[in-house]
């Protein structure tokens, strides 16, 4: 029996390292003070919609610039359920007298939160995963589009441009680290699975992969609404995070960032979502205090504005350049065993073309 248990470890060591390597990286949140606190939450929240892109991209082969429009009805969801009563009887009267009159718990919010976009990614999909390539790209850009506009001008639901105000806050880095944790398995569960491993299939060679029986659009489509219910997720525990919501943030700069994290770490495989989220947040770190400014002697020294995205931007560019599949270059994190790392998981090496 312990032979057996080990031998299973051994084999689905990836989730348990990785989410051992967060857990040592949400310590620093002991000692540190309220920014790093701040931080650290919004990396491990950025996990979770990261790794809810992966399922997507990184086993479909599509480049989805839609997904943090479902981000966006995760965190309305999670507000929806959670802000004050008082303040939704007077700005959100549209919206159902249940949710109107009362304030629902923290997990009901993050269970609104998974399950709408879910309902509404499967609706979508129904529809766009028959497209490839660039036209699927360009139909969930305009999906993203959509939920910007009718959320920016839905004043009875989504209080429109305004603020949802009365969130409780009750997310910090421990429990945005446990969502992560969450996330890294429910992808690495699709990612081994028989849905996994022929989407990867007609990722590879969609012709071949249909030829022996594989229903593409239904495993892209099973992807697709596993991937959005992970980002909602995101987006409820960012609402429960922040404590104050508006439609602002859930556009173009935050598809940018997502989008940049998982190049970056490399879209073939689970540890390269997680390595592009930690390693960009480090950058973007560092120019943020560059862009504050240091002291030497009596002087400050300081970037200019705006050398967070140039100083991204780089970063990307060298990455694409040098590492075209990623810091991770499409492996999985294993412990060393004397032999050569394997790739990702059956079926999620990277394509042959775009091998470094």
């Amino acid at each position: 029996m312990m032979e057996t248990m080990m031998r299973l470890l051994a084999r689905h060591q990836t989730p348990l390292l990785l989410i051992l390597l967060l857990g040592l990286i949400a310590t620093v949140s002991l000692v540190g003070g309220d920014a790093v606190q701040v931080t650290l939450t919004e990396m491990f929240i950025r996990v979770v919609v990261v790794v809810g892109l992966s399922v997507f991209i990184g086993n479909s082969g599509i480049i989805s610039f839609g997904q943090v429009g479902f981000m966006c009805i995760g965190a309305y969801a999670a507000a929806w359920a959670t802000a004050e009563p008082s303040f939704k009887q007077i700005m959100l009267q549209g919206l159902p007298v249940v949710l109107q009159e009362n304030q629902l718990p923290f997990w009901a919010a993050i269970l609104g939160a998974i399950l709408l976009p879910a309902v509404v990614s499967f609706g979508l999909g129904l529809a766009i995963m028959r497209l490839s390539g660039t036209a699927a790209s360009i139909a969930t850009f305009a999906f993203l589009i959509i939920v910007n506009s009718v959320y920016a001008n839905w004043d009875s639901v989504t209080a429109g441009v305004s603020s949802i105000v009365g969130i409780p806050t009750v997310v910090g880095p421990w429990t945005a680290y446990a969502f992560a944790g969450l996330a890294i398995l429910a992808a690495y569960g699709f990612q081994v699975s028989r849905f996994g491993l022929m989407l990867r299939a007609s990722r590879d060679d969609e012709v071949a992969a249909s030829a022996s029986a594989v229903k593409v659009v239904r495993m892209r489509l099973v992807a697709f609404v596993l991937s959005a219910a992970i980002t909602g997720m995101g987006g409820g525990l960012y609402a429960q995070f922040l404590g104050i919501l508006t439609v602002d943030p859930f556009y173009l700069s935050l598809s940018f960032i997502t989008i940049a994290m998982l190049v970056v770490g490399g879209q073939a495989s689970l540890t390269g979502a997680v390595t592009g989220v930690v390693a960009v947040t480090a950058v973007v770190e560092v120019l943020r205090l560059l862009e504050r400014g240091i002291a030497l002697g009596g002087t400050i020294l300081a970037l200019p504005a705006g050398s967070q995205e140039i100083g991204l931007g780089l970063v990307m560019a060298l990455i694409l350049i040098f590492r075209p599949n990623g810091l991770s270059r499409g492996r999985e994190l294993v412990l060393p065993s004397g032999r050569p790392a394997p790739a990702a998981p059956a079926g999620l090496s990277p394509r042959p073309e775009a091998a470094s």
